[in-house]
């Protein structure tokens, strides 16, 4: 958050959207037009009379409507153009108005009005759907991807899949970065690119090639960034530059439906069957459970700046994160882990499954049977249990207490000295600092406890 659809079974895609509404089309209008054939076939003189008189009132609305087809058009497909063909009567009173594009209903033409629905303005600038239509689309969508045996996986792009940072930004320290940078014309084989036309410099996270090729066989995948439009485009290209992954699926603040917030109301699938990748939890309060908090990418000098660390960037030190154990490689084997017991070891009806309790089953794996006493750690005991660490630590599996005893494997503390850490080295139970419990959060794996010493203050 530094700034600021594909396969043809799915109907998340704005191709696929316009596919969908035209069979609608179809359906409906045989619909109408077995009914005329019927109704005419046993009508009286006196009911053709009738008729004869309605007819001028229909090619009026008809020609109406084919003025607003001049006006609205959706991916190439008309809608108002199928109904003037296919229909000899006017939609205008029995249409539900599913969706609309510029105030118009993409059925029948009429003007509606906005306060109900959602915009999909990523998959057609201006294209508005009821709610009734999303939950159509929705359960549509979830059958199909379910019967290929997938989940929709939403992406974050600054400091998830990639860093950026603007070239006057750069330090001296990382001016040989510019010499480095691969060419825009090879993008599916870079890393870091240099974008004058923008002013930037962006690097993809280690590993970012094959995460996605992998993940991409699991779920249909979405890129929902903070940045604006034209910076979220730019980075899919550099992402996915063969639009294999992600299609129309690129999501920015512009299309987003509260500000500053991100929210699964604007993603076409279901929220039981969605997970989220993102570095920044508080972005997604109400989809807390659908979510797997990543470890920030911090290769820019001026990534670190802008969240207070002082210490040198991963370019400056002219390193990088592990492609092998850095987090794209670690959270690609939870999500694995994820879809395999979601299709493979759950007994429910397929439709009926949740992903976001496998998600929790995961999750409280990771420091199961582990037992926990904190010390210092929290200001008082009394709040200890409202402390995001404690709360952390439950997620994962842990139990979690403020009082010593023989049950207890490890003793989290900031300070060597305290009783509890001596009692700890005493009686031979793990001495570990709090960020051993942030660490096994982000690789989703208990870490060594060894490498989380913890060292006494000098004021001891």
């Amino acid at each position: 958050m530094c700034f600021p659809t594909d396969s043809p079974v799915h109907s998340s895609s704005s191709e696929d959207f316009a596919a969908l509404i035209d069979a609608e089309l179809d359906d409906f209008a045989a619909l109408i037009d077995a009914e005329l054939e019927a109704g005419s076939s046993g009508s009286s003189p006196d009911e053709r009379s009738n008729e004869e008189e309605e007819v001028d009132d229909h090619r009026n609305k008809r020609r109406k409507t084919e003025k607003l087809e001049d006006q609205v058009e959706l991916q190439g497909s008309t809608s108002q153009g199928l109904i003037a063909e296919k229909l000899e009567v006017s939609l205008k009173d029995i249409c539900t108005h599913p969706g609309s594009f510029r105030q118009m209903c993409i059925i029948c033409g009429q003007r509606v009005d906005e306060e109900s629905g959602v915009t999909f303005g990523y998959i057609h600038k201006g294209l508005r759907l009821g709610n009734d239509e999303i939950v159509r689309l929705r359960s549509t969508d979830m059958k199909n991807l379910l019967r290929h045996k997938k989940l929709y996986l939403v992406l974050d792009l600054d400091h998830t899949l990639l860093n950026s940072t603007q070239l006057k930004h750069l330090t001296s320290e990382e001016e040989y970065l510019k010499a480095q940078s691969d060419s825009l014309q090879g993008l599916s084989n870079g890393e870091l690119f240099t974008l004058e036309f923008m002013h930037m410099m962006t690097k993809l996270r280690p590993f970012i090639r094959t995460f996605l090729e992998e993940a991409s066989k699991m779920f249909e995948m979405y890129i929902y960034t903070m940045g604006d439009r034209s910076y979220a485009l730019e980075m899919a290209k550099l992402l996915d530059p063969k639009k294999e992954y992600f299609s129309g699926r690129v999501i920015s603040r512009d299309d987003g439906t509260r500000r500053d917030q991100k929210a699964l109301d604007v993603i076409l699938g279901q929220e039981s069957a969605v997970l989220i990748l993102d570095d920044t939890e508080k972005v997604w309060t109400k989809h807390k459970d659908n979510m797997i908090l990543m470890e920030r990418y911090h290769f820019f000098a001026s990534s670190c700046r802008q969240f207070g660390f002082n210490c040198k960037s991963l370019s400056q030190l002219k390193t990088d994160e592990s492609a092998s154990y850095g987090a794209l490689a670690s959270v690609l084997k939870v999500l694995q882990q994820i879809h395999h017991i979601f299709f493979n070891e759950l007994d429910s009806d397929l439709a009926s499954r949740d992903v976001r309790q496998v998600l929790k089953r995961v999750r409280k794996e990771v420091l199961k049977d582990c037992k926990l006493v904190f010390s210092r750690v929290f200001p008082t005991k009394f709040q200890a249990e409202k402390h995001l660490l404690w709360k952390m630590a439950e997620q994962l599996g842990a139990t979690c207490s403020t009082e010593t005893s023989s049950s207890i494997t490890h003793v989290v503390s900031l300070d060597a000295g305290t009783e509890k850490s001596r009692w700890a080295m005493k009686f031979n139970k793990y001495l570990v600092h709090p960020r051993w419990i942030e660490a096994a959060n982000f690789f989703w794996q208990k870490q060594p406890e060894e490498n989380f010493p913890v060292s006494q203050t000098k004021n001891q």
